[in-house]
């Protein structure tokens, strides 16, 4: 299933340039998966925590292809794969007008509140 969440590019995530400051793609990225897992599970985030589970970068590989700038829209676009049963694969892509100008791939483990590896739950439902 492929999420979608749409953004507008504030003053403060730009750099004086008036293009979007690279980190703070991060944060875009965190809200497209955020927003992934409460739609395609029926249970925000805070829920998943409260049960024990906790997803955490385990890692991230990022293209940085054109730059989003002040005042723009861009769509943060999120798909899910298990990559084994204690990691699952984002795959994130961030658009302008659907020009591609962000690519992601995050690896995100699940951990319990020991924050010992626990299995992934799944998330579809």
């Amino acid at each position: 299933m492929e999420h979608r969440v749409s953004y507008k590019v504030y003053y403060e995530d730009t750099d004086s340039l008036g293009v979007v400051y690279y980190a703070n793609y991060l944060k875009y990225l965190e809200r497209g998966r955020t927003e992934y897992v409460g739609q395609t599970s029926g249970r925000d985030i805070r829920r998943w925590n409260d049960d024990g589970y906790y997803f955490v970068v385990y890692a991230m590989n990022i293209k940085f292809k054109k730059a989003a700038e002040l005042g723009d829209t861009i769509d943060v676009v999120t798909t899910f794969a298990s990559a084994s049963a204690y990691r699952g694969v984002f795959k994130q892509r961030i658009e302008r007008a659907g020009d591609v100008i962000i690519e992601a791939d995050v690896d995100i483990v699940c951990l319990d509140k020991a924050r010992a590896v626990r299995e992934f739950p799944d998330l579809a439902h």
